[in-house]
């Protein structure tokens, strides 16, 4: 599959593992993908999160996936779930990070080196080719990476869509941008 990445999706791939090495991540997740796409300038991609979430809203959607993380990858959806329940996560989340420290929930630090690409990592690259093959086109783009997180599912997905960043803003706005 990777025979079908652009330049720039290559290059997301590459920026999302070094995301989760400085992070001290497990594994490269969603979120580094996401990560990576926000470092990029002068692709597709670029382009329409320019459009849909200028670089001064950034910083509010990156501070939404630490708060994220340090719930341990919660979304609100579970959140709310387990509310339901009776449980608040909120609570739990101070509680053990009084105990053991900030982050504490976000999971364990990994030795330097190579980092595996989590389940839901793998699912957004495999949904990246469906996205591209269901457009039409032979290449998977960072385009197609976008608009596959957005329809993942989970934290990175309704993190993307609290900044107005949905399946259907993101062809509208790719459809805007003048091609790369």
């Amino acid at each position: 599959m990777f025979e079908r990445f652009t330049k720039a999706a290559r290059s997301v791939v590459k920026g999302a593992a070094g995301h989760a090495e400085r992070g001290g991540a497990r594994s490269v997740d969603a979120e580094h993908l996401l990560l990576a796409l926000l470092d990029r300038e002068d692709t597709r991609a670029a382009a329409a999160l320019g459009r849909l979430c200028p670089a001064e809203r950034r910083p509010a959607l990156v501070a939404a996936l630490a708060d994220a993380r340090r719930r341990a990858g919660l979304s609100r959806a579970d959140s709310e779930a387990l509310a339901g329940l009776g449980i608040d996560v909120d609570a739990i989340v101070a509680r053990v990070e009084e105990t053991h420290g900030t982050g504490a929930l976000s999971g364990g630090r990994r030795s330097p080196g190579r980092r595996p690409f989590s389940r839901e990592a793998k699912t957004v690259l495999e949904k990246s080719l469906r996205v591209a093959l269901a457009r039409g086109e032979r290449e998977i783009g960072d385009e197609h990476l976008l608009l596959a997180l957005t329809t993942a599912g989970g934290v990175v997905a309704e993190t993307l869509a609290d900044h107005g960043v949905t399946y259907p803003a993101v062809e509208a706005a790719l459809t805007a941008s003048a091609p790369l």
